[in-house]
């Protein structure tokens, strides 16, 4: 099992692996470290008997602001896959039940990644948002394959086209959430409810989550991997530039003519 850092916390204990962001004076934006950290976790995970369940969890006030910028505006080595998609890809194909807990803004891929969990539990302050055409992009982590078909297209393409925040209780109407609860209750609610998955069979566990999601996930695979690609090519045009230089000049981006 990887050890922890002091970004990605990673505790295991009566069957449960605990990942937790843990950058808050960055509002856990995650780097690159972070997601290849967090992808190797998985894969041990994975191939560990004794661990049936990972918990992902953030802060009280914050889940994730989603991929920290210097990673998103980093041209990626020729070959190499970028980090949070390798870790989407591990997530949308882990065999064991992943249980989630959102308190705060949950931005970018810290939306997305929850489509591939299997129990969601929010606090009342948690934020989600899917900003990625505000930044010159696209979509990823097959949010849009699993969001429409989740919510249905309209309430899908406002999300996504105009990439403004929604809260807690309209996730929980739409199916992205289980349960909304107290801020200060929620990373106990999701260890709790982990560790009533912990104790059950793992056989049973692993049969009943592949019987879930095998009618999809060949398509998922696939959507997973159009979007990286348009993404990619994406990030070096215009639009993606203009977005990156305004965040970080912080001023209002120019689109226009773009």
């Amino acid at each position: 099992m990887p050890e922890a850092t002091d970004d990605i916390l990673i505790h295991a204990e009566a069957g449960v692996l605990t990942l937790t962001f843990h950058r808050v004076a960055k509002k856990n934006s995650l780097t690159w470290p972070m997601y290849d950290r967090l992808t190797e976790a998985l894969r041990a995970a994975s191939a560990d008997p004794q661990l049936r369940v990972v918990l992902l969890q953030g802060d009280a006030t914050v889940f994730t602001a989603g991929s920290a910028i210097e990673g998103l505006d980093t041209p990626l080595p020729e070959g190499r896959e970028a980090p949070a998609i390798a870790f989407l890809r591990a997530l949308a194909a882990f065999e064991k039940p992943v249980v989630a807990a959102v308190c705060g803004p949950a931005v970018g891929i810290g939306t997305t990644m929850l489509l591939h969990c299997d129990l969601v539990y929010a606090g009342d302050n948690a934020a989600f948002a899917l900003p990625f055409v505000n930044l010159g992009l696209c979509p990823e982590g097959a949010a849009s394959l699993l969001l429409p078909q989740m919510m249905g297209h309209h309430r899908a393409a406002e999300a996504l086209l105009l990439g403004e925040p929604f809260l807690a209780e309209a996730a929980l109407e739409v199916g992205l959430v289980n349960r909304v609860v107290p801020p200060t209750e929620a990373n106990a609610i999701a260890q709790a409810q982990a560790r009533k998955l912990a104790a059950k069979p793992l056989s049973a566990l692993l049969a009943t989550k592949k019987l879930l999601k095998q009618g999809q996930a060949a398509q998922v695979a696939e959507r997973l991997g159009e979007e990286a690609a348009i993404f990619r090519r994406m990030r070096a045009e215009p639009a993606a530039k203009e977005a990156f230089s305004a965040f970080l000049e912080k001023r209002r981006p120019d689109f226009s003519g773009l």
